[in-house]
């Protein structure tokens, strides 16, 4: 996990509390499938694809040109969308072809976008008061974890160290 957590986007090492235990959004070959279920929705250009990928996920992801770009090519090479210039702009469409494979994939369409769900409210943890709390939220976090350890074969125990943590969670939310 350490690789994926800590490489997810360049900047974001809470995503592996959003994504759980993988830390990212996108496995491979899912952007594709991403931009596909965009396109679905209608034409859109490159940068439209890229702003919306990280607006359905809170900011958690930012594609880069150097990932969209090239995958966007790859799927007009396979026929499943199509493009053309407007307004000095290359605008985007899915073909019939690239229904079919939306059709053919949307149960993993839609686990893509239930990923990009879960991170509401992750990227607004971002910015130099953000990284202050890094230091004391992994103590918390790290507290936490010993303490569950220790209370492991104690049900009264364990109950102890959530009523703590929902404490502190419920404390600061009232903030």
């Amino acid at each position: 996990m350490g690789k994926q957590f800590w490489g997810f986007a360049g900047a974001y090492p809470w995503a592996a509390f959003a994504f759980g235990r993988r830390g990212r959004l996108f496995e491979a070959g899912e952007i594709r499938l991403a931009l596909l279920s965009l396109l679905s929705e209608g034409p859109k250009h490159g940068y439209q694809l890229m702003k919306e990928m990280q607006e359905r996920s809170s900011g958690m992801y930012r594609a880069s040109a150097g990932s969209v770009y090239p995958t966007l090519q790859q799927l007009e090479d396979e026929e499943l969308i199509e493009s053309d210039q407007q307004g000095g702009k290359r605008i985007y469409r899915l073909t019939k072809a690239g229904k079919k494979e939306l059709e053919k994939e949307a149960a993993s369409v839609h686990d893509i976008w239930e990923r990009a769900e879960g991170c509401e409210g992750w990227g607004e943890f971002s910015g130099p008061d953000a990284l202050m709390m890094y230091g004391p939220l992994a103590a918390v976090v790290k507290a936490g974890v010993k303490a569950s350890s220790r209370m492991a074969g104690n049900p009264a125990g364990a109950d102890r160290v959530r009523e703590i943590l929902d404490r502190a969670r419920r404390d600061l939310e009232k903030l």
